[in-house]
C-alpha cells in the first residue's frame, strides 16, 4: 500500500530495572548496589522525527518500547528490521509515510566488568563504585568474550539497563590448541583454539598455546596476534 512504511521488528532479551540488592528476589535479572551515595543521571531531551528519516542506527520507541533500526529497504512500502531492546519477540509494525516517530531516550555509560559472582556478572562504575549485576541469561553469548577488567558499555533507557556492548576487539589468550609445525606460517589453513574465556575460535595453523590474539567480538573471528 503506497504511503505506508512497514517495519519488521526483531527483538532482544528483556530489559532490567535498576534496584537495590534487597530487591533481588523481585527482580532476578539485575541488581544495582552502591557503597557511596548514588548520583542521579541526567537524561537527554526526547525528540520526534519523521518515518522518512529512519536509518540504520536510529533509536525509536515503538508501542512504548525502545528499538534500534538495524536494516531497511527503501520504497513506497519499506520493511525495516528493528531490534527491540525489551520484549525479545519478532513483530511487524507499519507507519504511515511521513508520520512522526518518537526517538528512544537511550544513553550509554562505560562500566568495568569486575568479577563473576556465582551466576551473576558484576559491572562497576569506577567513579561512584555503583555495581550492576546481570544474570547469565542476560549476558548470553557475550560471556564468551567477557574478561575481568574489561570496559563495557551499558545502555540505559528510562533509568533501566536494557543492554550492554562488548568492545569491538578484545585481546585473549590461547589456552588449548594443537601445536603448530614447521611450515604452518604459509597462507591458508586453520584450526580451532580455546581461549581463556572459554570461547572457541578458528586460528591460523601457526598459532600456539599461550599466545595472545585479537578477536572481533561481533563475529568471533580471529584478527591477528596481539
Amino acid at each position: 500500500m503506497a504511503g505506508l512504511t512497514n517495519l519488521k521488528l526483531s527483538l532482544f532479551p528483556n530489559s532490567c530495572s535498576l534496584s537495590s540488592s534487597s530487591s533481588l528476589s523481585s527482580n532476578p535479572f539485575l541488581v544495582s548496589t552502591s557503597i557511596f551515595r548514588r548520583t542521579s543521571h541526567s537524561f537527554p531531551k526526547i525528540f520526534a522525527f519523521s518515518s522518512n528519516d529512519i536509518k540504520v542506527g536510529s533509536n525509536i520507541e515503538v508501542d512504548g518500547s525502545p528499538c534500534k533500526v538495524i536494516a531497511w529497504e527503501r520504497g513506497c512500502i519499506r520493511e525495516d528490521h528493528i531490534a527491540n531492546y525489551v520484549t525479545g519477540n519478532s513483530v511487524e509494525k507499519t507507519f504511515r509515510a511521513g508520520s512522526k516517530i518518537e526517538e528512544a531516550n537511550i544513553y550509554k555509560e562505560t562500566k568495568q566488568f569486575t568479577y563473576k559472582d556465582g551466576a551473576q556478572y558484576v559491572f562497576m562504575d569506577l567513579t561512584s563504585y555503583e555495581e550492576y549485576r546481570l544474570n547469565e541469561k542476560d549476558v548470553g553469548d557475550k560471556a564468551k568474550f567477557l574478561k575481568e577488567g574489561m570496559d563495557c558499555t551499558l545502555l540505559f533507557w528510562n533509568g533501566k539497563v536494557i543492554d550492554f556492548e562488548l568492545p569491538i576487539t578484545v585481546k585473549l589468550t590461547v589456552v588449548d590448541v594443537d601445536p603448530g609445525v614447521k611450515g604452518d606460517t604459509a597462507q591458508g589453513g586453520s584450526k580451532p583454539a580455546t581461549l581463556d574465556t572459554g570461547a572457541i575460535v578458528s586460528v591460523p595453523l601457526f598459532i600456539n598455546r599461550g599466545e595472545e590474539i585479537m578477536v572481533d567480538t561481533r563475529n568471533g573471528q580471529y584478527m591477528s596476534r596481539a
